[in-house]
């Protein structure tokens, strides 16, 4: 057979991802901080990208005539106002409006935010577990040689209030003898909190023990010889090792449970994080309005200056080139977040409209729902609804929820109907919550009640739900006091 070479024409299909394409995608999926990091990012790179202030009306690029009507409720504060000064108008920001507390404009309609945190909270220095030590260190008698392997361990306290560095590594840093260094770690070891100082869970339990007044008692010897039967709850081999009753013993074990096994959390130091809800949705009469916050989103615009300057026709060529690149650019950035918006805005329509029982009576009444349901419901692929419904939250009369919170799988009841598996958790965390705690109830048990709800899951299945709200097993959950 005679190897040769020839063309040949040959059809195919395939999905061509162009730049604009990919950032239109990349932008569905970006929560509320990422956007306007990314837009931030966009102006300061695009000298054809501007801010304009609310009052005015921006220009929209050729590409945005050919874009959809429908007009997206925008609940965007109106945080500036008009100052004239002279012949001039300057936008000034209403500082007593913003520190007090404001009304922003939701459509046609205001609602009050009062739920925000102070301006005096977000300038106050929280305290730190290790500022209190040090404090507290000042002010002891201690040597120079004390102070300095003092500080040294206190250096190496982690927020729980453990000490995470043996003592000979504390030694060689302080160049000190390990007894001094366990010596010293002993007089900090009664600073406050109680407890604090500690290597492990016991010697912390064990230190609290001492400062209350209680050494030699039935809970040192406990803590010290039978931590892990304690946890085991074995009572009665406690009470015979201890040559003492199992009264004597729940007695000691409840004292026990009182005290604190992190001794640091009381200073964390972790800052509470709000989240900003993406949409808000309303009841005016029978009907709920959706709402698409837009506070902190820039509204952009083509610059006017660039405009006249591209149609002019006056730059060479390569300036020309670099400004044209910028301008479809511009545009086509302008066109991804109004099309993101309005994605959003008919996601959320969507889910109200499957989800409407849920926002009038709660989460009893929460319905199964996939992505394929509002995707044909919308006309849309089932990934751009995976895409806009990640990190997006929206404020209801039943509280706050990300998006993906009403997709659930459903469950077969024996009536034929379907519950969510969420209206599930919630009845098993009720039944555990309502259960005798010196006799909780198994996983069986509580699938048999469930069973008596008309609602038919297997135990496994139970116990998935369960470990999914972190609630212990049975015998986790069983306490004698």
């Amino acid at each position: 057979m005679a190897i040769e070479m020839r063309q040949q024409m040959k059809m195919t299909q395939q999905l061509v991802m162009t730049p604009q394409l990919q950032q239109a995608i990349k932008l569905l999926q970006l929560s509320r901080l990422e956007l306007q990091d990314f837009v931030r990012q966009e102006m300061e790179e695009n000298p054809v990208l501007e801010e304009t202030l609310e009052a005015e009306k921006p220009a929209e690029p050729d590409q945005l005539e050919t874009a959809e009507k429908e007009e997206v409720p925008s609940a965007e504060g109106e945080q500036f106002r008009e100052v004239e000064a002279g012949e001039e108008t300057r936008t000034a920001m209403d500082w007593e409006t913003y520190l007090e507390g404001y009304q922003y404009s939701t459509g046609d309609h205001n609602y009050e935010d009062d739920d925000r945190p102070s301006y005096e909270n977000i300038l106050t220095k929280k305290g730190t577990l290790i500022d209190h030590l040090m404090w507290q260190l000042n002010l002891t008698r201690f040597t120079e040689q004390e102070q300095a392997v003092g500080e040294e361990i206190i250096g190496n306290i982690d927020e729980d209030g453990y000490l995470r560095a043996s003592l000979h590594d504390i030694a060689v840093s302080t160049r000190s003898d390990e007894a001094f260094v366990e010596a010293t770690l002993a007089k900090i070891q009664e600073f406050d909190p109680m407890g604090v100082g500690a290597r492990d869970l016991r010697e912390c339990l064990l230190i609290q023990v001492r400062q209350l007044g209680m050494e030699g008692s039935v809970m040192e010897y406990l803590l010290r010889d039978h931590l892990k039967d304690l946890e085991a709850r074995k009572y009665k081999v406690i009470a015979k090792a201890l040559g003492t009753d199992v009264e004597q013993v729940l007695e000691s074990a409840r004292i026990i449970a009182q005290l604190d096994p992190k001794p640091g959390m009381i200073f964390g130091s972790e800052d509470v994080h709000y989240i900003t809800p993406d949409i808000f949705t309303y009841k005016l009469s029978e009907e709920y309005v959706v709402v698409l916050n837009d506070e902190g989103l820039p509204n952009l615009r083509i610059s006017p200056l660039y405009q006249s300057e591209g149609k002019a026709g006056t730059l060479d060529p390569k300036a020309e080139e670099y400004l044209n690149e910028k301008l479809r650019s511009a545009q086509w950035l302008i066109k991804s977040i109004h099309q993101r918006q309005r994605t959003i805005y008919k996601a959320a329509k969507s889910i109200i409209k499957f989800q409407r029982e849920f926002l009038d009576y709660g989460i009893e009444y929460l319905r199964p729902l996939v992505l394929r349901d509002v995707a044909e419901d919308i006309g849309m692929h089932e990934s751009t609804i995976s895409r806009v419904t990640t990190n997006k939250y929206i404020q209801t009369p039943q509280g706050l929820f990300e998006l993906k919170y009403f997709f659930n799988s459903g469950i077969s009841t024996s009536e034929g109907d379907s519950i969510a598996s969420e209206s599930v958790k919630k009845k098993i965390k009720e039944i555990v919550s309502s259960e005798d705690p010196r006799r909780p109830m198994s996983d069986q048990r509580i699938a048999e009640i469930l069973s008596g709800q008309n609602i038919n899951i297997a135990r496994r299945t139970v116990t998935k739900y369960r470990e999914m709200m972190k609630i212990g097993s049975s015998s986790e959950r069983k306490r004698m006091f």
